[in-house]
């Protein structure tokens, strides 16, 4: 029988300190012709564990449920998580889809421990809309 360790995932060193930092690091996964979510796993330092892809659009749809934003953030051992999405469109607003998700993510985090920093939307011309700020 072979007795695997849980593998735990180190930062690579980068950091992020506002959501402009963030942005510039995504500048391709903005440009993206459909709608696409991922999760920034942080630790302590706020510095990347990792990016994770979590949805692709179905149609028009894209499935997010905190269950899966929050899988890997629960084994990495994540302090924080900030979560990005696109809208290919360009409209940098936030749908009604989106503050309900954003607010959902952010009551599962408060009950696991694992804290929302922020929900940011991405848009090909690499301007962005950050939930924290309300602004890009």
């Amino acid at each position: 029988m072979e007795i695997k360790l849980l593998q735990i995932r180190e930062a690579k060193g980068e950091s992020v300190g506002s959501p402009e930092e963030l942005v510039k690091l995504m500048a391709g996964e903005g440009k993206l012709d459909r709608e696409a979510f991922w999760t920034i796993h942080l630790n302590s330092n706020n510095q990347i564990i990792e990016k994770e892809l979590v949805s692709l659009v179905i149609l028009n749809l894209s499935v997010v449920h905190p269950r899966e934003v929050f899988k890997k953030a629960i084994v990495n051992g994540d302090k924080s998580i900030i979560t990005v999405h696109n809208h290919p469109s360009g409209n940098l607003s936030p749908s009604s889809e989106d503050m309900g998700i954003w607010k959902r993510l952010h009551e599962a985090g408060e009950i696991i421990g694992i804290e929302v920093l922020d929900n940011i939307i991405i848009i090909p011309s690499g301007q962005y809309y950050s939930e924290k700020s309300g602004k890009g």
